[in-house]
């Protein structure tokens, strides 16, 4: 697992429209250049005109899966954060998309070591998906049953770009 300090000084876009979200995101990730958007137009704009070393992205109320297709399209790394959406359905559609990652809010007091681990994996040109099945995935398997061995993990771990 990266150490901490992989995150120091990285490019990191967090967009949420809860400002708690991202304040916590804020503390967590107290060593990185942080960017926030509360809105999918921010958010959006600069994505467009910014390059980020990885994009955190609500799913819900900011557009999130609109927002995985422009940072697959640029090529930036994208983990995709939520509460309400956290169904097989919005993971198999994150996995899909392009994320590199899916972490459940309440996961966020461990959001610094989780993204850590991401960029350690996107360093190598690697998604963070086995380790995230192998972190959260009694979770998973907890909250949706037989669902989680219906979800299709992408049969390369390789980032596709």
């Amino acid at each position: 697992m990266a150490g901490l300090e992989i995150i120091d000084g990285k490019r990191i876009l967090a967009v949420d429209d809860e400002k708690d979200v991202l304040e916590v995101i804020q503390e967590q990730l107290e060593t990185a250049r942080l960017t926030t958007a509360t809105d999918f137009n921010t958010a959006k704009q600069y994505l467009e005109k910014e390059r980020f070393d990885l994009v955190i992205l609500d799913i819900m109320g900011v557009n999130g899966f609109e927002l995985l297709d422009l940072a697959s399209a640029n090529k930036t790394p994208a983990v995709m954060l939520t509460a309400h959406a956290l169904t097989p359905e919005s993971f198999q559609k994150s996995i899909d998309k392009g994320a590199v990652s899916f972490l459940p809010k309440d996961e966020l007091a461990r959001l610094n070591e989780l993204v850590a681990e991401i960029l350690g994996e996107v360093q190598e040109n690697r998604t963070h998906w086995p380790k995230l099945q192998e972190r959260l995935g009694p979770k998973f398997k907890e909250l949706w049953g037989e669902l989680w061995h219906e979800i299709k993990f992408p049969p390369e771990t390789k980032i596709p770009w």
